[in-house]
């Protein structure tokens, strides 16, 4: 499960939906592969305003990547590259949660992660 993925789930449990604790989830005992894959700043580009970048720098730290900055870098700067530019993109593009847990900050319940598939199925007292 590429990071990338992780911004964009939130918890399914029903009484979590309203809740701003349920995103994004919380990776526990992650274990993590990176695939090499080319750099595309044009990617980049146009992945930046579709993810919440609070959350981004959230799981970044969780997983101990390298800090990124308070704001999300501008088209220009990911056209010039630079430092941010290939920490982004190794966060993204090429780190991949394999085993694992996904946490909801808000109720708890714990998500497993399995040869890089989430298993999102509830039980059916929490549905």
């Amino acid at each position: 499960m590429k990071l990338l993925t992780l911004n964009f789930l939130s918890c399914a449990v029903k009484t979590c939906k309203t809740s701003p604790l349920s995103f994004p989830l919380h990776p526990k005992d992650a274990e993590l592969a990176k695939d090499d894959v080319e750099p595309n700043p044009d990617l980049l580009t146009n992945i930046l305003p579709r993810l919440d970048w609070s959350a981004l720098r959230t799981t970044a730290a969780e997983l101990g990547f390298p800090d990124l900055p308070e704001t999300a870098p501008s088209p220009e700067e990911l056209v010039e590259g630079g430092k941010t530019v290939q920490d982004l993109h190794e966060l993204l593009m090429e780190t991949q949660i394999v085993e694992g847990k996904l946490v909801c900050g808000c109720c708890g319940h714990e998500y497993a992660v399995r040869e890089g598939i989430a298993n999102f199925l509830l039980p059916s007292h929490l549905v």
